[in-house]
């Protein structure tokens, strides 16, 4: 019986031992929970930030976010700001160019149009260091529209008709109800025009362009990825790897590590901008696109 105690006893003593510090123990099992790295990127952090524009440009918020974390991130040494866009309402568009601005006075920006490269996509990204396009990719269409359905005859088969109340001459600019009118026609050129001077003296400050000669490089023209660099929209043709390579000289790290985006999370940026398409088509709006 003596051996036997013996031979148990340290069993004995780990029971005991648990049941006196149960509470220690699971709040030390806990923190290591929270704390521990999750993965082999957190045990190295990324030193440089991909952050990638898809799609039509309504809802920004999320690009603008990951801008301003990897501007205040001081572990980020460079950017690569990835593009694959037609356009997009104007004024998210300035936005996301105002970010990239404000990023570039802290660490270097290259921007890698990817395929569709254009109208609001395009103005999000003329503030960066470097634009690098895919020989494929297509670029330019800088122009502004607004555009809207004339449902009048069709409301009139089905036999709707609308009424309203209003204050203000040009207060039914751009409905759907009928044709508009030469005087509303001339007040949304108005809006247009100074829209489309405002992108094309943008372009030109940013991209170092002679304004006077803006339709040789704007007026909604469509450009491959080489004429895109004779006419000064980009500055080099290349691929992923090419982009990346350049956003490592740029920055100056010795051991580059990309940040590495989730596909779950790539999916649901998808979704968001088909849901936003949807929305924004029953809506006449001034688009860059």
């Amino acid at each position: 019986m003596e051996l036997l105690k013996k031979i148990f006893s340290p069993v004995g003593w780990s029971i005991r031992y648990i049941q006196n510090h149960f509470k220690a123990m699971l709040f030390l099992l806990l923190l290591v929970l929270i704390f521990a790295p999750s993965s082999e990127e957190d045990l190295h952090p990324n030193n440089l930030q991909s952050i990638s524009l898809l799609g039509p440009i309504f809802e920004v918020s999320e690009v603008l976010a990951q801008i301003q974390d990897a501007e205040e991130n001081d572990a980020i040494k460079g950017v690569l700001f990835i593009v694959d866009s037609p356009g997009g309402a104007v004024a998210p568009s300035i936005e996301i160019a105002m970010a990239i601005k404000r990023l570039k006075e802290k660490k270097p920006v290259v921007v890698y149009a990817s395929g569709t490269f254009a109208s609001g996509g395009y103005y999000a990204s003329i503030w960066a260091d470097e634009i690098i396009a895919n020989p494929g990719a297509m670029v330019g269409s800088i122009g502004v529209i607004m555009q809207g359905a004339n449902m009048s005859e069709l409301m009139e088969k089905i036999g709707i008709a609308t009424q309203t109340v209003q204050a203000g001459k040009y207060k039914q600019v751009g409905t759907a109800d009928r044709a508009w009118t030469d005087d509303e026609i001339k007040e949304l050129n108005k809006v247009i025009q100074g829209t489309y001077d405002m992108f094309t003296k943008d372009v030109a400050q940013a991209r170092g362009l002679d304004y006077a000669k803006r339709d040789f490089y704007a007026n909604a023209h469509i450009f491959t990825a080489a004429q895109a660099k004779d006419v000064g929209l980009v500055d080099e043709l290349g691929v992923m790897h090419d982009a990346q390579k350049r956003v490592e000289e740029l920055s100056g790290v010795i051991d580059p590590i990309w940040n590495e985006e989730d596909p779950f999370d790539k999916f649901l940026k998808k979704i968001a901008a088909q849901t936003a398409v949807t929305l924004h088509t029953y809506f006449p709006q001034i688009t860059l696109r």
